[in-house]
């Protein structure tokens, strides 16, 4: 079972993605994010083998950043 997570500021686009990989039997999305702060949280967790992040979301640059400086992404 692939493991993805979705971090995306339009409502309709996680939804498309949500959807798309919905007509797949051997991939999950169990969380999402819409906001950069909940994008830390997931990369906190770590137990994910795929994220969607569009990087242009707000606040994107300051939790990956926050990320970085506690190692907890490569």
């Amino acid at each position: 079972m692939i493991c993805v997570r979705i971090a995306h500021d339009h409502p309709v686009v996680r939804a498309g993605l949500r959807h798309f990989i919905g007509t797949t039997t051997d991939i999950v999305v169990p969380a999402e994010a819409a906001r950069g702060a909940a994008v830390q949280e997931l990369l906190r967790t770590r137990d994910f083998d795929l994220l969607l992040l569009n990087m242009s979301m707000p606040g994107i640059f300051g939790a990956l950043s926050r990320c970085r400086r506690s190692s907890k992404i490569a």
